[in-house]
């Protein structure tokens, strides 16, 4: 079974948050492959079933961002899987143009607690990453704030087509491969 986290902090308080472009890729994941999102285990809102023919777990941990990895390594351990080979995780990035995507296969945690946080549980950095851009702070804001801000009327349309296109890169990464979808998927917009 591969296992897809999309990262975010659980409640409507913090839905439509930079912070929980994770989440709204797993929705509209969940959404196009018919995947219910009706399970509550390992700390975490959980949906199995297939995509592209690959069994997957989708998850939502709701530990709150900066814990994430308390939840991500429950799932892990219960299901025996491997951190390098069956799980990918989809989170925010500050240091990438709004709606710009980037894969990884592995790589440190780039400032991001969520990502730290899973490293540290896992005891690797070698894991499938999909990070989708936010855009940078502006200069004085408290990154905290920028993160748990919402996005503006134009940038939340072009996150709309990002979220479509992480899903894409999602099917990409388990039919061709990551070295396939990186070269598809890693350009400007």
């Amino acid at each position: 079974m591969f296992v897809i986290a999309g990262l975010g902090n659980p409640g409507n308080k913090y839905e439509r948050t930079r912070h929980n472009v994770g989440f709204r890729v797993i929705d509209r994941l969940a959404a196009k492959y018919g995947i219910r999102m009706d399970q509550k285990k390992h700390r975490a809102v959980c949906g199995t079933g297939l995509v592209e023919g690959y069994k997957v777990l989708l998850i939502k941990p709701q530990t709150y961002m900066n814990l994430s990895g308390e939840s991500v390594r429950e799932v892990m351990d219960f299901y025996k899987a491997d951190p390098e080979e069956e799980l990918l995780v989809i989170y925010d990035d500050i240091s990438l143009e709004p709606g710009q995507l980037r894969i990884r296969k592995k790589g440190s945690a780039g400032g991001h607690n969520g990502i730290k946080n899973i490293i540290q549980h896992l005891g690797t950095q070698t894991f499938l990453r999909i990070k989708v851009g936010v855009g940078g702070k502006p200069e004085g804001y408290d990154l905290a704030d920028y993160v748990l801000g919402c996005f503006q009327k134009e940038t939340e349309e072009k996150m709309q087509e990002a979220y479509d296109r992480a899903v894409q890169a999602v099917s990409e990464l388990l039919t061709e491969g990551p070295d396939q979808a990186m070269n598809k998927f890693n350009l400007k917009v």
